[in-house]
């Protein structure tokens, strides 16, 4: 039903103990932060997160800032695709490919991913990659995916034993068998994931995309411009789709985005994250230069009563 779970799944299937290392960033999803804690106190392991510049530059120096926090003990890598906070777009295949050639496993968080950038999970080579299809690929609420390499589905255990263990009609594989029957559950939300993928087809979604990229584009310019503290990445395009994050000014989070939704009917998280406050953007296809308006409006109207 989401990425969170996916996450659960193969975080509490892994072989981990004390002295082991899982590394990740600064920038992941609350949520997968917590599950990953969680594992380290039931088997002594270890999570590194490994801080990751604010303004992040190229994709060379990404890498290299954090392969910096891989030790001799480093036995999971963890990443987001396009990280939540900050709304980043990870370099994250040369990652995976020095991880394989150093034995490292990857479990990639792809919540944002599908449906916002080309996705090719064959390609990837990410070991465990778990996926929203109920965000960008507009499916039903309650529908994504956890894809793992054949060579590491043996690893995967399930969350709950039901039918599919030692079936007595096996399906094409364990892996299916494991995870595709758990009892009574509503399949609806999955079952539209066919007719949202053949939807965008039809609709020619690259250029959906690139038109929301485009509005984002300009969005991100006018909210620096207007809050005066930078951006978090470099204006080509290759950090970020149709989700960015723009630093804010000092602000009460909760009450700018209180007001923003009251007075202007905006609503878009206001982030406070590494003691600083965002406000992330996401520009979908039914989303138009009003709205943009309408949210450099509110802020342009709320931001000096804050300072």
């Amino acid at each position: 039903p989401n990425a969170t779970l996916g996450v659960n799944i193969v975080a509490r299937s892994l072989p981990l103990g004390p002295g082991d290392e899982i590394l990740t960033t600064d920038h992941e999803y609350g949520a997968a932060h917590r599950t990953w804690r969680f594992i380290c106190q039931q088997t002594g392991a270890t999570l590194v997160e490994q801080p990751i510049a604010v303004r992040v530059t190229t994709a060379d120096a990404f890498v290299e800032q954090f392969w910096a926090g891989v030790t001799p003990r480093t036995r999971v890598i963890f990443l987001s695709h396009i990280t939540s906070p900050t709304a980043l777009v990870f370099p994250i295949a040369p990652i995976i490919a020095r991880a394989r050639a150093a034995s490292i496993l990857t479990v990639i968080d792809g919540a944002h991913a599908p449906g916002q950038i080309d996705l090719d999970l064959t390609a990837l080579g990410a070991d465990f990659y778990t996926g929203n299809l109920h965000k960008w690929v507009c499916c039903a609420r309650g529908s994504a995916f956890l894809y793992a390499r054949p060579e590491r589905q043996d690893l995967l255990q399930p969350l709950v034993v039901s039918w599919g263990y030692a079936s007595a009609t096996p399906g094409p594989s364990r892996f299916q068998d494991l995870f595709g029957w758990t009892g009574t559950s509503d399949p609806a939300a999955y079952l539209s994931a066919p007719a949202a993928i053949a939807f965008q087809r039809e609709h020619d979604w690259p250029t959906v995309r690139a038109a929301g990229h485009a509005l984002l584009a300009e969005a991100r310019h006018r909210l620096a411009t207007l809050a005066g503290q930078g951006q978090m990445a470099p204006d080509d395009g290759a950090w970020w789709a149709q989700m960015a994050t723009i630093p804010l000014p000092p602000v009460d989070a909760q009450v700018v985005q209180q007001r923003l939704w009251e007075t202007y009917r905006v609503e878009v998280p206001i982030i406070t994250w590494r003691e600083q406050h965002l406000v992330r953007v996401s520009v979908q296809a039914y989303n138009r230069p009003a709205d943009i308006d309408r949210l450099v409006e509110g802020l342009a109207a709320i931001l000096p009563i804050m300072r």
